[in-house]
C-alpha cells in the first residue's frame, strides 16, 4: 500500500558550512508540482534540487549539481519510504567547502531522508472523479451528504438544476450512487469519469 504525507514538512541542517533545507509536500498532478516549485523559488540559494513521484511517474532535477548527486538520491528517499504523490525540494546555500560527489549524494539524500522521517505518513486512498446532476430542491440533501463525508466538490448551476463534480474515495461511490437514486427517485445516475491518462 503506498503512502503519502499528511502535510508539508521542512528540515534544515548545516553540512561543512553549506546550509541544506528540505521541503516535502503533497502533489497530485504536474500543475501542483509547478505551483509548488514557483512558490518555493528562492534566488538566494546556490542550488534548488528536487524529485517527485506521482503514481508511476517520477522526475528529478540536479539544478547544476554534478549529475546524479542530488535529484536521484532525493527520489531514492521518496521511493525508500514507499511514498507517492510527494515532492521533495532540497535547497542548498553553498558555504565555500566542496563536498565531492559522495558528500553531495549523502547530503541531499540525507537531508531529504531526515525531512521525510519528520513527516506523518498516511495511506494513499485512491480517488476517482465522479459527476452527477440533480434538481435544485434535491441539491440541499446531496450537498449535506457530500459535506458529511468530507468530499470536495464543484457545483455548476444550470437552468434545470445543479451539476456536481467531485473527487471521492472509491468506497464512497456506491453509497452516493444509492443516495442519488433515492433522492431523484431513480431519475439521475452517478457517473464515474475515466481518469485521463497523463502518460508522456
Amino acid at each position: 500500500m503506498p503512502f503519502t504525507l499528511a502535510s508539508s514538512v521542512t528540515f534544515e541542517e548545516d553540512i561543512k558550512k553549506s546550509r541544506f533545507q528540505a521541503i516535502a509536500a503533497v502533489v497530485e498532478n504536474e500543475q501542483q508540482v509547478k505551483s509548488f516549485l514557483e512558490q518555493n523559488k528562492d534566488l538566494s540559494t546556490t542550488h534548488q534540487c528536487w524529485a517527485w513521484k506521482i503514481g508511476h511517474h517520477v522526475r528529478f532535477n540536479d539544478d547544476g549539481e554534478p549529475s546524479g548527486t542530488a535529484g536521484r538520491p532525493i527520489l531514492a528517499t521518496i521511493e525508500g519510504n514507499d511514498l507517492t504523490n510527494v515532492i521533495v525540494l532540497v535547497n542548498r546555500w553553498y558555504g565555500g567547502i566542496k563536498l565531492g560527489t559522495g558528500g553531495l549524494v549523502r547530503a541531499y539524500g540525507g537531508c531529504a531522508g531526515q525531512c521525510l522521517l519528520l513527516a506523518e505518513k498516511i495511506e494513499l486512498i485512491e480517488k476517482q472523479e465522479i459527476r452527477f446532476a440533480c434538481l435544485f430542491n434535491e441539491w440541499a440533501i446531496m450537498q449535506y451528504e457530500l459535506m458529511q463525508q468530507q468530499i470536495e466538490y464543484q457545483e455548476q448551476y444550470t437552468e434545470t438544476g445543479v451539476v456536481i463534480e467531485a473527487r471521492v474515495q472509491v468506497h464512497q461511490i456506491e453509497p452516493l450512487r444509492l443516495k442519488l437514486q433515492d433522492v431523484s427517485r431513480g431519475r439521475e445516475q452517478l457517473k464515474v469519469l475515466e481518469e485521463q491518462a497523463h502518460d508522456e
